[in-house]
């Protein structure tokens, strides 16, 4: 016999529209989906009042979410390049960070890459002197651009996210956490 799937209950609490689902779950969980739809999922035993309430509390974060998730939307319809165009561009941003990590890397400029990724927008391979950046980052404005290709070279002096790694973006980039955020 079938497992019966929960049926969503159309609410709407605090100005947000959403789906409420009752399953076998701990706590009461909220989500933006990339459509920028809301799904809650509660406890079996839970109050639809209580969701409400859940809902309601964090109204400001699910509508910053969905704003995200719009942007998103209107950034993926923009069509891709080809990979040889946006390695062209990625190598021509990075040639501007790369006097600043000379040194570091004993003159030799590090081989730039570029590929389709969707959980990362870049990645540098220290031992291969290599960076490959995520194709989908082309859409991205350039400013957040700058901060994935500083990003990736400060790993030639710090291999982690540590804080002596961001006291080094911090130094190139002072703004790099309103960078970052462009990226989310």
């Amino acid at each position: 016999m079938a497992k019966q799937q929960p049926v969503p209950q159309l609410r709407t609490a605090g100005g947000i529209r959403y789906e409420l689902t009752r399953k076998r779950v701990k706590n009461l969980n909220i989500r933006v989906r990339e459509d920028g739809t809301v799904a809650v999922s509660i406890p079996l035993r839970t109050s639809a009042e209580a969701a409400d309430r859940f809902v309601a509390a964090r109204a400001a974060w699910v509508q910053q979410a969905q704003a995200r998730a719009r942007r998103r939307s209107l950034q993926d319809a923009r069509p891709l390049p080809d990979k040889e165009t946006a390695l062209a561009h990625f190598t021509a941003m990075s040639d501007k960070v790369y006097p600043a990590f000379a040194g570091v890397l004993g003159g030799q400029k590090p081989t730039i890459k570029v590929r389709s990724m969707t959980s990362r927008w870049g990645v540098c391979h220290m031992a291969k002197r290599q960076i490959t950046f995520a194709l989908q980052l082309y859409n991205q404005p350039e400013a957040a651009q700058i901060y994935v290709v500083v990003h990736e070279y400060c790993h030639f002096l710090q291999p982690n996210h540590s804080p002596a790694f961001w006291a080094e973006v911090a130094k190139l980039l002072p703004d790099w956490k309103a960078r970052r955020n462009l990226l989310k």
